[in-house]
């Protein structure tokens, strides 16, 4: 069951993109449809586009409810939602819409200058769908499940990480405590993204990035070792991590190397991954050892899904798993989880 506010508390979206369309279609397929109510959504592409690309959608399907177009407002199951188009933070007046919390999910704001801004127009808390540049920007940086309790409630601006962060760093949190994890070796094989053209063009400094996305498998940069890090920093100094975007267009998998400090055997890791899925972790991580492809967890809200089958330990102290998540879905749940939650601790 849902937690229960005195009245439904109002969620604004700024950035309409996959993110923010996917947190939507969240809470509505979730318990808090009526604890939380959609008060406002700014962004930059027409009411007509935007009430279609909610309606259907080619990874996740039809929206669970009616959608039409009001004027200048996005109907949702009879709720209209009042839509902006502002190109800046100032350009929408937050403090008269009387937000209780505004998730920002256009990516285009990282610096605490910029997300100042935000605050200064009127906004009480703000809500990264993305990492901030530095640990400094922010006020917390969350994932949920290992560190929410942080959460008091007098934050401004907080961050909830990355997709990749989320699914990563309960997994490591696990395995250190238990088997004392000295070094870390991380690729993610990753579905291809919007900064990513169909066929070759100009349109990125990254020259990997001005090729097809669905014709190769393309190396990307990545901060997730900077991440986790950051949640771990226990680790500091002992996580690596590359990146690669792979053909597909949407669940996403972590290819992890660990070494670690005693002797293991892969039931030993698969155990203690296994039991914390049905555990304290229940809802965040799950463990199957089913023989999977990656389609098989689209729509998978869990941060991440062991694949038990997959587990592999060389020389007794070097070992090898593969970790499935859903880096849209199980992204937005997270978010959707951190927002009930820094709202409850206020």
């Amino acid at each position: 069951m849902p937690d229960m506010f005195p009245a439904p508390l109002r969620i604004a979206i700024n950035g309409y993109g996959r993110v923010g369309r996917c947190f939507v279609r969240a809470i509505y397929e979730s318990d808090y449809r009526d604890a939380f109510r959609i008060s406002a959504i700014n962004e930059p592409a027409d009411l007509s586009s935007m009430a279609y690309l909610t309606r259907f959608d080619s990874t996740h399907g039809r929206f669970p409810g009616k959608v039409e177009v009001g004027e200048g407002t996005l109907i949702l199951d009879g709720k209209p939602v009042p839509v902006f188009h502002e190109t800046t933070p100032e350009g929408v007046d937050w403090r008269g819409l009387e937000v209780d919390l505004l998730v920002e999910c256009s990516g285009r704001y990282g610096d605490r200058a910029s997300l100042t801004r935000f605050l200064d127009a009127g906004c009480t808390r703000l809500l990264l769908s993305h990492p901030g540049d530095s640990a400094a920007d922010v006020d917390a940086t969350v994932v949920f499940g290992t560190n929410h309790s942080i959460l008091s409630g007098k934050e401004r601006l907080v961050s909830n990480a990355s997709c990749t962060t989320n699914a990563t760093v309960p997994i490591l949190s696990l395995l250190h405590e238990e088997f004392n994890i000295e070094q870390v070796q991380l690729t993610t094989l990753h579905s291809v993204m919007n900064d990513q053209p169909l066929i070759d063009g100009y349109h990125h400094s990254d020259l990997r990035r001005t090729r097809s996305a669905m014709q190769s498998i393309v190396p990307v940069s990545t901060g997730l070792a900077r991440g986790v890090e950051r949640l771990l920093p226990e680790l500091k100094g002992r996580v690596h991590a590359k990146a690669i975007r792979v053909p597909t267009h949407n669940v996403s998998a972590i290819d992890m190397v660990l070494s670690v400090g005693r002797d293991v055997s892969a039931a030993n890791v698969n155990e203690v991954l296994k039991s914390a899925a049905s555990g304290p972790y229940a809802g965040l991580i799950a463990w199957s050892d089913d023989p999977h492809a990656s389609i098989d967890f689209n729509h998978d809200p869990h941060s991440a899904i062991v694949d038990g089958a997959q587990t592999h330990v060389s020389g007794d102290r070097l070992v090898n798993l593969m970790v499935w998540f859903d880096n849209e879905w199980g992204f937005v749940n997270r978010l959707l989880d951190v927002t009930r939650h820094w709202l409850r601790a206020t």
